[in-house]
């Protein structure tokens, strides 16, 4: 019988309550590192050919975005490499895969000091990694191997208790809990915010039907990404997902390249052509700014949603199509519905399911993590040995508005990166983007609305009467705070749109 401590047998505790997989994992590590009095524990997960982290404690909150390429981080490669738990000598010559990203680190590496990991399974499969970091040489002694080993049972049970509840609330979600593809890490969605959560959760409610969605959203939020989401974790992932920008295409051109064209329907069609539609013939077509089609074409693609039919450019029979549409637009289509400038029957059709994409202001510290990920690939396109963030950058970076969303910090990044890089003396060096590098000096910060106010109660209540009591003032309050807007009051408290509304019918409040 295995002997735990009391602090394993806490978390065995905290196995059997309901927790999200990102917090009952974040307690492992931060437990881990007060077991071994350690600097930091990482959480990797074996993504194809890299390691990307899953918990950490100890290093940079950006890390988290961060990807472990195998090929380059030898000690992470060794420690995979075999079951039990490998310690390096604090003299090790192999680089460090942490340089520059521990919190306890000063400006200038930091060649001694203790490193241990073990190598973790799934159900007889190689899941990923567990890595220790102590600052202090001698931290971690022969007896620590055996420690670790009986720290991974807990690991690895925690990680199966993850995989069972996803299995419960989705065969959808389980199926994305198992990915072990590489080929998932450039269209990995990266954050771990409750409203980006909630989101995903709602995607895979609708991802594995086959009712149009409508994708809104500010500019730069990464609409494809979710578009390429919902295609992924649909039963049609592995046919086609074809793209159409509707804004780039000419009024003239439209109905050809969305529809196709037989041999001289006008001049220069020398050939028969399909159009996007039939390429995307059992698979999903994506509309990405779905107001910019001429209206001469809105009618057709409504009868292609309606009837599964398209008819070809000078062609006199229709043909039938097997499409899933997704569409994406960051105009008010009902304003343009309003002002004629859509149609009202095409909008009804793709807005079977409309779905609201959050803007990056409204995602927290998940900035920081988009952030890792963006240094990681300007770290490794330009050579650096290390790239990070300083503290009042990643104030800076938390602060910021973001009214160009992940696209605009994408762009902040590489240009920081490329300023760091014209001051430095070397790539070898650990080079540090302050927050006068990211060009955010003056600009808009985020307007972070207080908690509203409710009134403390006067007399006693009923359980129940006094519930009903505060939630209604709290509806209020949020609805004025965000002058009557359903949505925006949905996304402050939380809480799906159309739950709210059911909740605030219940409170005789509409």
């Amino acid at each position: 019988m295995v002997n735990l401590t009391p602090l394993q047998n806490a978390l065995l505790a905290d196995f059997a309550s309901e927790l999200p997989k990102a917090v009952r994992l974040q307690r492992l590590v931060v437990s881990l590192r007060e077991e071994f009095a350690c600097s930091a524990v990482v959480l990797l997960r074996l993504d194809g050919e890299s390691l990307r982290p899953q918990a950490a404690v100890g290093l940079a909150h950006e890390a988290l975005g961060r990807s472990f390429l195998l090929a380059r981080h030898p000690r992470l490669g060794q420690i995979l490499a075999q079951r039990e738990p490998l310690q390096f000598a604090a003299d090790c010559e192999l680089p460090d895969p942490y340089d520059g990203l521990l919190q306890e680190s000063p400006d200038e590496p930091v060649p001694v000091h203790d490193c241990m990991g073990m190598s973790l399974y799934l159900d007889g499969k190689l899941w990923g990694a567990i890595t220790l970091d102590a600052m202090v040489p001698g931290t971690f002694v022969a007896a620590s191997t055996e420690r670790l080993q009986r720290w991974a049972l807990l690991i690895e049970t925690a990680l199966r208790i993850g995989r069972l509840e996803g299995e419960v609330r989705s065969l959808r979600l389980a199926r994305r809990e198992t990915v072990e593809s590489g080929n998932e890490v450039n269209g990995a969605i990266l954050g771990e915010s409750p409203v980006l959560h909630q989101l995903l959760d709602e995607l895979a409610v609708v991802a594995d039907s086959d009712l149009p969605v409508l994708l809104q959203g500010e500019t730069g939020v990464g609409k494809e990404l979710f578009a390429r989401w919902l295609q992924a974790h649909s039963g049609r992932s592995s046919k086609p997902l074809v793209y159409v920008n509707c804004a780039a295409l000419p009024e003239t051109l439209a109905e050809s390249e969305l529809f196709g064209h037989v041999k001289g329907a006008f001049s220069g069609a020398a050939q028969d052509r399909p159009g996007r539609f039939e390429a995307a013939n059992g698979g999903t077509l994506f509309l990405d700014e779905i107001g910019e089609l001429p209206l001469s074409i809105q009618a057709k693609l409504l009868r292609a949603l309606q009837d599964g039919e398209i008819q070809r450019l000078g062609a006199d029979q229709p043909r039938h199509v097997d499409v899933r549409v997704i569409a994406a637009t960051n105009r008010r289509l009902w304003e343009e519905v309003r002002e004629g400038r859509f149609r009202a029957d095409l909008y009804h059709r793709l807005s079977v399911y409309p779905v609201h994409i959050p803007p990056l202001r409204e995602r927290g510290r998940d900035v920081l993590v988009l952030a890792g990920h963006f240094l990681e690939l300007n770290r490794v396109r330009l050579g650096m040995r290390c790239l990070r963030l300083s503290s009042e950058a990643e104030r800076a970076l938390l602060n910021y508005s973001w009214p160009g969303n992940v696209r605009e910090l994408a762009h902040v990044i590489s240009r920081a990166a490329l300023k760091v890089l014209s001051q430095a003396e070397s790539r070898t060096e650990l080079l540090t983007i302050e927050a006068n590098w990211l060009g955010l000096d003056g600009a808009a910060v985020v307007e972070r609305p207080s908690t509203p106010a409710v009134t403390p109660l006067q007399s006693p209540y009923p359980m129940q009467d006094a519930m009903d009591h505060y939630q209604r003032q709290l509806i209020q309050t949020t609805l004025a705070h965000h002058g009557g807007k359903w949505a925006a009051a949905a996304r402050a408290l939380v809480i799906d749109p159309s739950n709210l509304r059911k909740l605030a019918r219940r409170l005789n409040l509409i």
